[in-house]
């Protein structure tokens, strides 16, 4: 067993964890298994990874370019408070680990054991009903970081080689069952794109799959908003982003000064104008968004297509579970932008809450679920839901993610090394499991991934005749669909003529 460690150890360090040559990899043999070309092969590979580097350069610039600001507003009014972002969530965890005498490097050895679960439960599909194969590296090294916590946490004498197969089975069936959910959204979403998402908000985006309809109607949504006049520039995405941002960022860093943002923010020169450094700050969103879209346009495409492979010789009936930002590309511009836009005035509002009844624990607004979980759910419900449904959704969803995990950090004391995880997933679900294990030890370990495990069972049967031909043949599940439809319309003409 020894002799594999190091080999698992260069694949971590060199594929898994880097997401842009794992997915690379799986488009190149992917490719070979269609039986193309080695050219076509390599050809693939080359515009995968680039596709990815070039999203991750987008989600690098977001990240990078607003943080500061957010962070500003910390150092402005002098606030001790906890971060909800993955990155933060990951060095508190990391922090706490070695805090309680444990080693950090248990992580390699879970990443291990739970994306083979994942893909031994996508094996036994025919009695999992899971279909999704989780391969958003960089999430999977996140979410094991605190998920590692969370189990010393709540079994503090259990010894490494319990804690990591214990966990390993939990995340992997965490990662199999999540992503399998977002199967049928990003199906309807895409019409058929050929890939579900494997992020850090898929519980999230399956609830609001199911709850946008009933907010809003479909039919008003950002596609058929039609404005008058002057206001009609807002249909055109770069410019309805450059001002919304401008509006935005300009009352936030106004508020923060040029002193400070002189002290925090490295891209503002000293003899450059205050105006026109909000500008650029603002119109980055845009440009950073445009960028994105194109890395996304160019590895989906290369992934969709080369999975087959996959799913025809390997794993049968599979799906490529990927970043979130992959469905941005399917939905109106301008829905990203709003998810970010009301998710903010959500965390806003319940951090000003927080304050205000002298919560125990104080948060402070991460770049990451605030953008990503956000406009995620945004793409979606303006799809099923139209404009209202896109505005709602993410500022309650704002409002959860301060005060799941504010929860959370204080919970779990991760906040007293400055953060928690902080994505829609890691507010709601992951403390209520915590709760469950700290509570109810190993019967609550085995109750939750029973439970997991549960959920697609559930709806496969709600739904045997379309279940894994949504991901397999979306044509004909369309067809099947209609077919069900007309065949429901006549029940209620006949019922009416009787």
């Amino acid at each position: 067993m020894e002799f594999l460690m190091p080999v698992w150890e260069f694949f971590q360090n060199n594929i898994l964890t880097k997401p842009q040559f794992f997915i690379g990899f799986i488009v190149f043999i992917g490719y070979l298994l269609l039986q193309r070309p080695i050219y076509e092969a390599v050809a693939g590979f080359i515009k995968a990874v680039v596709g990815y580097m070039i999203l991750n350069v987008a989600s690098g610039g977001l990240v990078g370019n607003f943080r500061p600001v957010l962070a500003g507003l910390k150092d402005r009014f002098d606030l001790s408070a906890a971060v909800i972002d993955p990155y933060f969530g990951q060095a508190a965890a990391q922090a706490s680990i070695e805090n309680a005498g444990r080693s950090f490097s248990m992580m390699m050895v879970v990443l291990l054991i739970a994306f083979s679960i994942n893909i031994l439960l996508v094996l036994f599909r025919r009695y999992t009903k899971i279909r999704t194969l989780f391969i958003t590296g960089h999430v999977m090294v996140q979410q094991s970081s605190t998920a590692l916590w969370l189990v010393i946490f709540c079994f503090p004498q259990l010894q490494d080689m319990g804690v990591v197969c214990m966990l390993g089975v939990l995340l992997g069936t965490y990662w199999s069952v999540g992503s399998n959910l977002t199967v049928e959204p990003c199906q309807q979403l895409t019409e058929g794109g050929g890939f579900a998402t494997g992020h850090q908000q898929m519980f999230g985006i399956w609830i609001v799959s199911k709850i946008a309809g009933k907010i809003g109607n479909k039919e008003k949504s950002l596609e058929n908003l039609k404005l008058p006049g002057f206001l009609s520039i807002f249909n055109e995405n770069v410019v309805a982003t450059g001002i919304l941002m401008f509006i935005f960022f300009g009352v936030i860093i106004t508020i923060l000064g040029p002193e400070l943002m002189h002290k925090i923010d490295p891209s503002f020169s000293a003899n450059q104008s205050f105006l026109f450094f909000i500008i650029e700050k603002s119109f980055n969103f845009a440009v950073y968004l445009t960028i994105l879209q194109l890395g996304v346009r160019m590895f989906v495409s290369e992934l969709t297509e080369s999975f087959q492979g996959i799913s025809s010789k390997i794993l049968p009936g599979s799906m490529p579970a990927v970043d979130c930002a992959a469905t941005y590309g399917f939905g109106h511009p301008n829905a990203v932008t709003f998810g970010f836009l009301f998710g903010a005035l959500g965390q806003f509002l319940a951090i000003i809450g927080l304050i205000v009844f002298q919560s125990p624990i104080l948060i402070i607004s991460g770049f990451v679920p605030l953008f990503f979980d956000n406009a995620t759910f945004a793409v979606f419900a303006n799809r099923l839901g139209g404009l209202r449904a896109a505005a709602i959704i993410p500022f309650v969803s704002g409002i959860i993610q301060v005060l799941g995990g504010g929860f959370a950090a204080y919970f779990f004391t991760t906040g007293n090394f400055g953060g928690w995880h902080g994505n829609f997933d890691w507010d709601t679900l992951w403390p209520v499991i915590g709760v469950i294990m700290n509570y109810g030890q190993y019967i609550g370990v085995v109750a939750v991934i029973l439970i997991l495990l549960a959920i697609p069972q559930i709806i496969y049967y709600r739904s045997k005749d379309t279940y894994f031909l949504i991901a397999e043949d979306y044509d004909q599940y369309l067809e099947v669909m209609e077919q069900k439809k007309r065949s429901a319309e006549e029940l209620e003409v006949m019922a009416q003529k009787v």
